[in-house]
């Protein structure tokens, strides 16, 4: 009777494993990710370049394609409002996302409200928005953010991108907290105003004072916690990250995404513009700037985020970011040792961490 039993629960046990998504042999991560994207953001400079890429096979192909057959199911982009340059501009945005969503991939739009990088340091109001009161303001973000969720239709959208101290300086300084919810509330407003079901992601970055900004926005209506993760800024301690992310998941009721990382295949360099990261103390000790500790790392986060009861998913950044100016150039790359293809522009391992 005890065998039988054992074996009936044995069989229970499996068949509640395969409907929730588990393997029964723990080889992979305890639930499915909704979510597994990387940021293309340069690529239309990357193709105008005309420099050839090649797939893990050593096979001519493009970028894009060759991310999809890896595995990704998403694709993020950033948007600028009045760039100096078209790259990230509304109709070249339009352009690729059009062509992502061809293939049968997502899209989320990372939105600066500026003209150029939003991040903790910088929070540049468009020189188009920079002499109107906060109602002006008000109006000048809702009009605009309506019109780019109704001309790209994304699947998720990030109403500013690394907020932490706030959006539209100086109006919406997070140290003054009432207008930068009142700003959120409007970029929201108009995406569910826009009628086209884009799930809507605040995003911060690292996770030191992550549950107080979070709790502080407890009140408006958003899907998604969007988190950025690089070990050389957000500290070293993997166990402490996965337990900040525990909490935010805990306490809020808002999905959690991984929406920045990345990880070195290399501490070397290939153009003369100086990397961001170039030294072993900038890493984790655990993953070599390697092939494959660029994998391992890709595929840690990967684990961390499927063990979050509520973990949407990750997403790389920078993996497009390639030295395609050449090798001589001072203007080129920063990220090219964190790409997705090595200096032979041949597709690395990491991409293994797509399955």
């Amino acid at each position: 009777m005890y065998d039988i039993v054992k074996m009936m629960g044995g069989c229970l046990w499996l068949l509640t494993a395969l409907a929730c998504g588990k393997q029964p042999n723990n080889s992979d991560p305890v639930q499915p990710l909704a979510l597994r994207g990387a940021d293309m953001s340069y690529l239309p400079e990357v193709r105008a370049s005309g420099a050839v890429y090649y797939n893990a096979a050593g096979q001519q192909e493009d970028m894009l394609l060759t991310l999809k057959k890896a595995g990704a199911n998403l694709v993020r982009l950033r948007l600028w409002k009045d760039p100096a340059s078209p790259t990230s501009d509304l109709a070249t945005v339009k352009t690729l996302s059009n062509e992502i969503k061809g293939m049968g991939l997502q899209t989320l739009i990372t939105v600066h409200y500026s003209d150029t990088w939003a991040d903790p340091g910088h929070q540049i109001t468009p020189a188009a928005w920079q002499s109107l009161g906060n109602s002006e303001l008000n109006d000048s973000l809702y009009a605009y953010t309506l019109q780019v969720v109704t001309t790209l239709r994304p699947d998720y959208i990030q109403v500013g991108n690394e907020i932490n101290n706030g959006l539209l300086w100086p109006n919406g300084s997070a140290a003054n907290l009432a207008n930068m919810k009142t700003l959120l509330k409007t970029a929201i407003k108009a995406v569910r105003d826009a009628g086209t079901g884009t799930k809507i992601i605040i995003h911060y970055a690292g996770v030191d004072n992550a549950p107080a900004f979070f709790a502080n926005l407890a009140d408006l209506d958003y899907d998604v916690i969007g988190i950025s993760y690089y070990p050389q800024w957000h500290g070293k301690d993997l166990q402490a990250l996965k337990q900040a992310l525990i909490g935010l998941a805990q306490n809020n009721r808002q999905s959690i995404f991984l929406a920045e990382t990345a990880y070195p295949f290399s501490l070397g360099w290939k153009d003369y513009t100086n990397n961001v990261l170039g030294l072993a103390s900038q890493i984790l000790p655990a993953y070599p700037a390697s092939p494959q500790g660029q994998k391992d790392f890709l595929l840690q986060m990967k684990t961390m985020m499927a063990e979050l009861p509520n973990g949407l998913g990750f997403c790389y950044w920078g993996s497009e970011w390639v030295s395609y100016k050449g090798n001589t150039a001072t203007d080129g790359s920063s990220w090219e040792n964190q790409a997705f293809w090595d200096f032979s522009n041949k597709a690395l391992p990491v991409l293994d961490a797509y399955r």
